[in-house]
C-alpha cells in the first residue's frame, strides 16, 4: 500500500472527527504490524473490502472513547448497543471515503463490530496491516488497514 493511499484513510478520519465533534483527532506516523497480533481496544468496527483490492478496514477504539464521542454528538444513551452501532458508523463512514479514491472496483461490506480484534478468520495472519494510530481526548484508538491487490 503507498503512502497516499494510507492518506486517503486518515482524512476520512479526521473529517469524520471534525464534521461530528467538531474537534480534531490527532493522528500518529502508521506503522506496519504482523497480523498474529493484530491492534485491538475495547470495539472494532470492521468493512471488508473485495474487489480490486482484498482485504479489511478496522476502527479500533475504548468504550470511553465512543461515548465521550456519543456525547458530544448529543446522544444521552450510551449503551452498549449505540456504542457498537458508534464504532461500526465510523468505521463505516472511513471506508466509504476511501471507495471514492479507489472507485467502483473497491467494494465495501456492511460493518460489524466485534470486541477487541477480529479473529483469524477475518484478518488472515500471513498477510501484514497498516496501524494508523489515533488519539483523542486522551483516549488512544486506531484503523487499522490490511489489504493487498489482486
Amino acid at each position: 500500500m503507498k503512502e497516499d493511499e494510507l492518506q486517503v484513510f486518515l482524512e476520512g478520519v479526521q473529517n469524520y472527527f471534525a464534521q461530528m465533534a467538531g474537534e480534531e483527532i490527532f493522528v500518529g506516523t502508521p506503522y506496519l504490524i504482523e497480523n498474529d497480533v493484530p491492534e485491538a481496544q475495547q470495539y472494532s468496527g470492521v468493512i471488508a473490502i473485495t474487489g480490486r483490492h482484498k482485504g479489511v478496514v478496522y476502527f479500533t477504539a475504548p468504550a470511553d472513547m465512543v461515548r465521550r464521542l456519543l456525547g458530544l454528538m448529543g446522544e444521552p444513551d450510551v449503551s452498549e448497543s449505540n456504542i457498537m452501532d458508534l464504532v461500526g458508523e465510523v468505521a463505516n463512514t472511513i471506508a466509504g471515503n476511501a471507495r471514492k479514491k479507489f472507485g467502483d472496483r473497491f467494494e465495501i461490506s456492511v460493518p460489524f463490530v466485534v470486541h477487541g480484534a477480529p479473529d483469524e478468520s477475518i484478518l488472515p495472519r500471513q498477510d501484514r496491516s497498516f496501524v494508523i494510530p489515533l488519539e483523542w481526548k486522551m483516549h488512544k484508538a486506531a484503523i487499522v488497514v490490511s489489504l493487498h491487490k489482486e
